[in-house]
C-alpha cells in the first residue's frame, strides 16, 4: 500500500468527519443513535480485515507458485482450499454485518456496499481458478492458470487495502469521539 496515495484521502475524510461533528449540536448527536458508528460492525470489519490480509498473502503465494515450477499440484490444491475458506469466512462476517446494518453509520453502510462486490469478484475468480486447476493440473505453470492467479492476487490486494482503509477510518472516528468527549466542558 502506498502511504502517499492513501494518507491525503484519510486526512480529507477525517477533516470532513470533524467538521460534520462540530456542525451538529451535542443534543442532536445524543438524540441520533447513528451519530457514531456501530461497535459491533467495527469489530466484524476488523475480523474481515484479518481474513482479507490472509487472502492477500495466500493469493500472492499461489500466483508466485503458478509462475515457477517448484510447487507440486497438491500444494496448489491446498492453497486454493485455504483461500476458499478465507473467502467463506469473510462472506459470513459480511452477512453478520449486513444483519446489523440498521445500526450502522453511513460510512459503515458504504463499507458493506463496496466490500461485498469486491469479495464476490474475488470468490468468482477463485472458483474459476479452482475449475481451471481441476481441469488442467498438468498445465498449471503456463497460460490461463497463471492469468487467474495474477487476477486473484490483484483482487486480494484491492480487497485488503479497501478493508484496511475502512478499519483505519473507524479507528480514527473512535479516537475523535473519545477526544471530543474528553475535551467537552462539564455541564452542571
Amino acid at each position: 500500500m502506498n502511504i502517499n496515495k492513501t494518507t491525503p484521502y484519510f486526512l480529507v475524510i477525517l477533516a470532513l468527519l470533524v467538521a460534520g461533528c462540530f456542525s451538529i449540536s451535542p443534543a442532536a448527536r445524543a438524540a441520533d443513535p447513528e451519530a457514531e458508528s456501530s461497535q459491533k460492525i467495527r469489530e466484524l470489519l476488523s475480523e474481515v480485515k484479518t481474513e482479507a490480509i490472509a487472502l492477500e498473502r495466500d493469493a500472492h503465494n499461489l500466483d508466485k507458485w503458478a509462475r515457477g515450477k517448484q510447487m507440486n499440484p497438491q500444494s496448489h490444491a491446498n492453497q486454493l482450499t485455504v483461500m476458499r475458506e478465507h473467502i467463506n469466512k469473510a462472506g459470513e462476517l459480511l452477512a453478520q454485518m449486513n444483519e446489523a446494518r440498521h445500526a450502522a453509520s453511513p460510512w459503515q453502510q458504504q463499507a458493506l456496499d463496496r466490500i461485498h462486490p469486491l469479495l464476490k469478484e474475488l470468490a468468482d475468480n477463485t472458483e474459476e481458478t479452482i475449475n481451471h486447476f481441476n481441469e488442467r493440473q498438468s498445465n498449471i505453470h503456463f497460460g490461463p492458470y497463471s492469468d487467474y492467479t495474477k487476477a486473484g492476487a490483484d483482487l486480494a490486494d484491492e480487497l485488503a487495502a479497501l478493508v484496511s482503509d475502512y478499519v483505519e477510518f473507524g479507528e480514527h472516528e473512535a479516537d475523535y469521539h473519545r477526544l471530543k468527549d474528553k475535551l467537552a466542558p462539564a455541564t452542571s
